[in-house]
């Protein structure tokens, strides 16, 4: 099973999941038609079927071309809101391609019907893959938009946390400094985000991505799996699990934002002086 890790849009990531035997290929969050097509003809697979974590644009908008454009293709989602569905899953289910096994974890919160896709082959010695979408991120979690900080516990805990430790995860976003900068802030003195966030830093300087990580390694430095600790338990000001997840992410929903950045052709006008005419008091 080799895994292809697509970058697309502002940060978002698509993965290519390819059955080496067969060359048949399934994808994870479309989002970008073209450019998942090119690397499908790039690495001669063929691509039968699509696993669409949840319905929000930057992860589905691909579905209804991808669908015109390859006919037989299947749609699989828990989501009536995704585009071009054409097999609705349930938790627990598993689904077989070629040598792929795939089992669908519910995990609602940051949507209603959000799905992860947790893979792995039969007698392979390569860990198995999950496939997070927005409940988990390297250093953090989803935001909660259509859900609540006990749904994101239980999908933390006895859902994803419960799945073996080596199990890589790539997740659904390229926001690993900003996560971990926050993980500095609810535990300064944890050496493991120190570390994390300097190797992230330097792939991020160097335009690589900082996926996959696993499942042992996020119990050492992300904060929402690590609500059971002293420090973390600290900065919330609470002990309850639950309510300290829920601290933790309006903490990192108001984590500083960061800068933005200038415009360049604007910062060459201000230069040239081109604005000068309509800055001038009159």
């Amino acid at each position: 099973m080799k895994v292809k890790v697509i970058s697309v849009l502002e940060d978002n990531y698509m993965y290519l999941v390819i059955e080496e035997s067969t060359r048949d290929a399934v994808a994870v969050d479309a989002a970008v038609p073209k450019r998942l097509l090119d690397i499908v003809r790039k690495e001669d697979v063929v691509l039968r079927a699509i696993l669409t974590t949840h319905h929000h644009w930057d992860h589905a908008r691909g579905n209804e071309e991808l669908a015109r454009l390859c006919p037989g293709l299947r749609v699989f989602g828990a989501d009536q809101r995704i585009g071009a569905l054409t097999d609705t899953v349930t938790h627990g289910q598993e689904l077989t391609f070629g040598a792929i096994r795939v089992r669908c974890l519910f995990t609602p919160c940051h949507t209603s019907g959000h799905m992860c896709y947790f893979m792995w082959e039969d007698n392979s010695p390569d860990a198995p893959a999950l496939f997070s979408g927005d409940t988990l991120f390297v250093g953090g979690c989803g935001q909660f938009f259509e859900g609540t900080a006990e749904q994101m516990y239980t999908n933390l805990t006895q859902i994803l946390g419960a799945l073996p430790k080596d199990t890589k995860v790539f997740c659904g976003h390229e926001c690993t400094v900003r996560n971990l900068k926050f993980a500095l802030k609810v535990e300064p003195e944890n050496e493991m985000v120190k570390e994390k966030l300097a190797w992230a830093k330097q792939r991020d300087d160097e335009d690589l991505p900082t996926v996959p990580s696993t499942l042992q390694e996020e119990f050492l430095y992300n904060p929402f799996l690590r609500v059971m600790e002293e420090a973390v338990q600290r900065f919330t000001g609470q002990t309850d699990p639950v309510e300290v997840l829920r601290v933790l992410r309006t903490e990192r929903d108001n984590f500083k934002k960061p800068k933005e950045r200038p415009n360049p052709p604007a910062m060459l006008a201000f230069d040239w002086g081109l604005f000068s005419p309509f800055l001038e008091k009159k």
